[in-house]
This record gives C-alpha cells, sequence and structure tokens, in this order.
C-alpha cells in the first residue's frame, strides 16, 4: 500500500508539470539520507570545500539540508576562502631583520676559541672592539650552531655599605700554586674593589714577617700620588700578616678590617680574583719555579687589567673608568694576539 501511494504521489508529481530531474533529485535526496545512517564522518579534499561553499552560496538557506555538513562548517569554509582572497606575500620576512653573517662567523670564532667563555664574556670582547650585539643574539647564534653555553659562575653578594664605599677600599690575600715538582708557592696579591684593578705583589716558597712587610711597602710607595687615597684594607686573619705588615698601613691612615673567622665571602673580591686566575690561566699551566709563576701571573695580570671586560665595570676593563660607545666599524676584520703560548687571545681590530 505504502508503495502504491508513494508511486502515485511521483505521477502525480509528473503530471503536473514536473520534469525527471525533480524526481532525480528526489532520488538523490533519499540516497543521500541513507548514506549519511550508514557514512562515517566524510573527508573533503580542498576542491570539495570549494565548490561547496560556492554551491552554498547559490542556495537558500532552508535548502542547505542537502548538504552533509553543517551550515556552520560552510560558513567557516567561505570565512577561510575570503582570508586566502586577502592573504598576500610581503617583501621580506615579519621580525628582527637576520643577524650579518660575517658577525655571526665572528662570534662563533670567539666561542670555539675560547671555550670557557660565556655569552655576556663574549659580548663584552666584542663590545670593546666597537661591535655591539645583544647576549641573547650571541646565544641563540651559538645554540643553533651546537655550541652550549660556558659554565655559569654567579659572582659574590655584597651589601649595599661595600658596594658604595669600595672606592679607596683594597683587599689582599695568598694563594698556592704547586710546580710541577711538588713544590708548593705562596702568591700575594692585592686588589682595588671599585676599579677591580690587581697587583701581583710577589711569589715565594716562605712568606715570611719580613718578605710580606715588604711588600705592603712596595704597594704603599706604587699608590704614591694617586687622587683617590686607600683608606682600608681587607684581610682575613691568616698569621703571616704580622704586625709589622698592619703598621706600614697605619702609618699611611689606613684602617685595617680583619674578616671573620672562616668567612671567605667577606673577602669576596679576592677570592673571586683566585678562582678566575685560576679558571683562565693557572689550571691550564704547568708552572716549573718561582721565576716562572712570576713571568706567567705578570702577563695575566697585564691582560686582566688593561683587556679583559668584566661584569661589575658594565663590560669595562679595570684601566678604563667607563666602556667607550664605538661606532660601528666597516669592516669585521680582527687581529688576535696569543699570550702565554696561545692560552690567552686578546683581540684588536685590524688595520
Amino acid at each position: 500500500m505504502l508503495y502504491y501511494l508513494t508511486r502515485r504521489l511521483l505521477g502525480l508529481l509528473l503530471g503536473l508539470g514536473e520534469d525527471a530531474v525533480a524526481v532525480e533529485n528526489a532520488v538523490l535526496r533519499q540516497q543521500l539520507t541513507v548514506l549519511r545512517r550508514q557514512v562515517g564522518r566524510p573527508r573533503y579534499r580542498a576542491g570539495d570545500r570549494l565548490f561547496l561553499a560556492a554551491a552554498s552560496r547559490l542556495l537558500p538557506r532552508e535548502r542547505w539540508s542537502v548538504f552533509l555538513v553543517t551550515p556552520q562548517t560552510l560558513l567557516r569554509w567561505h570565512r577561510e576562502l575570503v582570508h586566502r582572497k586577502w592573504t598576500f606575500r610581503s617583501g621580506r620576512r615579519p621580525g628582527r631583520p637576520g643577524i650579518d653573517p660575517e658577525l655571526r662567523d665572528l662570534v662563533l670564532r670567539l666561542a670555539r676559541e675560547n671555550p670557557r667563555w660565556g655569552y655576556v664574556r663574549i659580548q663584552g670582547e666584542l663590545r670593546k672592539l666597537g661591535i655591539r650585539i645583544g647576549a641573547t643574539t650571541i646565544r641563540r647564534v651559538l645554540r643553533a650552531h651546537g655550541l652550549g653555553p660556558a659554565p655559569r659562575r654567579t659572582g659574590p653578594t655584597w651589601s649595599e655599605f661595600l658596594k658604595a664605599q669600595a672606592q679607596g677600599i683594597v683587599a689582599c690575600d695568598f694563594f698556592t700554586v704547586e710546580t710541577f715538582q711538588l713544590k708548593t708557592l705562596y702568591v700575594l696579591f692585592f686588589i682595588e674593589l671599585h676599579s677591580r684593578r690587581v697587583h701581583v705583589a710577589g711569589v715565594t716558597a716562605h712568606p715570611e714577617s719580613a718578605w710580606v712587610t715588604q711588600q705592603a711597602r712596595n704597594l704603599m710607595y706604587s699608590f704614591d700620588g694617586r687622587p683617590a687615597p686607600v683608606r682600608f684594607l681587607i684581610r682575613d686573619r691568616d698569621a703571616k700578616f704580622s704586625g709589622p705588615f698592619d703598621e706600614v698601613f697605619k702609618t699611611e691612615s689606613v684602617t685595617m678590617i680583619r674578616t671573620p673567622i672562616r668567612a671567605p665571602r667577606a673577602n669576596a673580591f679576592a677570592e673571586r680574583w683566585v678562582r678566575t686566575v685560576r679558571m683562565e690561566c693557572l689550571d691550564w699551566t704547568l708552572v716549573h719555579g718561582r721565576r716562572h709563576l712570576e713571568l706567567v701571573l705578570r702577563t695575566y695580570a697585564q691582560h686582566y687589567n688593561a683587556a679583559r671586560p668584566h661584569r661589575g665595570l658594565e663590560l669595562a676593563t679595570p684601566d678604563v673608568s667607563t666602556p667607550e660607545l664605538y661606532q660601528r666599524p666597516s669592516s669585521l676584520q680582527l687581529r688576535r694576539r696569543d699570550l702565554l703560548g696561545g692560552l690567552i687571545h686578546e683581540y684588536e681590530r685590524a688595520a
């Protein structure tokens, strides 16, 4: 009975003037309904999306039931087409311009030749040569070429008072060096807290009171005529600093400050310099004797005072009070000078 009524209805539609196209559309819609019940979520290609999105604009919204997708999906496809219509490629890529290849090669050269240098150390060396580049850019370049950072070493913490009173404060300390014959040598040095300038007083195997006192006299003689006199001397409670040693400074109106027992951080500037000279020089040098050690320390102290950038001085050197702001040179060609047999490198712009 149902089949009979359906066929009569279709025949009536044909008799009212509907052609076979209407019947064909009805058949397709019915088959589409059957497929919807059986087929899972279909996958549409770019051409399919383009055709259906365009066809949706030719059909009224109430006829969108013929589509397998929802009206929201059709509208989203159309918005994507509009978005692609107004998309064009600009002349250059967005973001910051890339680093100059010559500068990139220079950063990689410094990192490979000095594996113990960190990002800021390389930045300071380049700034000293008149080349300004950010530490973040240096880190990105090194990471892109598989060069990891040097071991990070945090500096000592200081009170506000010590930083404000650094002008005129000198710290001193001893450290030992073992020769290749296992003979112990003692090194006495002084460091100015304000400028980080280091004075290697001397090297001896027997740090007696007379020797230590004479080194104190030599230091105060070298300080004659300074515009800012020394006001304080920081030292530990080592027995090598005898009474005559203190008297040399007291006669020059220098106040002696003795650190607490077993408190190396109280003399942190001196302790940090000992770590620096060991890490960058002595740990990589086989010392033959006293004269050899004096030559090595004298060379390194000259490099430390005149050519090595310091974080505490805003990447300036101790012999330069403020870092100079150079203009970027036209050429990045550098000339390298080797110290201590190539252990330390200094760079300057090639003529």
